[in-house]
């Protein structure tokens, strides 16, 4: 498995994993915008199959923020989320973040509990968040600065 920055050829397996993942997802035009804009979009590949990605910007005050990251789910419980997290907190600390903040429903505890192993801390709710009324935890990760 290896990680690199996403191609417009990518944008199937994309979206195939984006829909899988989320009860509201991204529409495909929307995931290609975001491939065009140039901003952080990372996959993860595995014989030569898109089986994962993460889709990150560097928000004002050098504040990173993660918008998306799934994995397909026949690839689940490997890491693959793990690696593409630490990958873009590498890219973070190189450009001197501060901090990474993203947003996660409420319900999803499996991604709530993922991103606290990682070391992200809950910083406040949100409530109707989403299009179905669900609540929002932004959650924050603040060790990129070390002393």
């Amino acid at each position: 498995m290896y990680i690199r920055e996403a191609l417009p050829m990518d944008l199937g397996k994309i979206y195939k994993i984006e829909v899988e993942s989320f009860p509201y997802p991204y529409g495909i035009d929307i995931l290609q915008q975001l491939i065009n804009l140039g901003i952080g979009f990372l996959v993860a590949v595995e014989d030569e199959t898109v089986v994962g990605y993460i889709v990150f910007w560097l928000k004002e005050e050098k504040r990173g923020h993660i918008i998306s990251l799934a994995v397909d789910k026949k690839y689940r419980g490997r890491k693959i989320a793990t690696q593409l997290l630490t990958k873009v907190v590498i890219i973070f600390k190189g450009v001197e973040a501060n901090k990474i903040t993203l947003e996660v429903r409420g319900d999803n505890s499996g991604a709530i509990e993922f991103y606290k192993k990682f070391g992200f801390l809950i910083d406040r709710k949100v409530p109707n968040y989403y299009e179905d009324g669900q609540e929002a935890y932004v959650m924050y990760f603040d060790k990129l600065v070390t002393n």
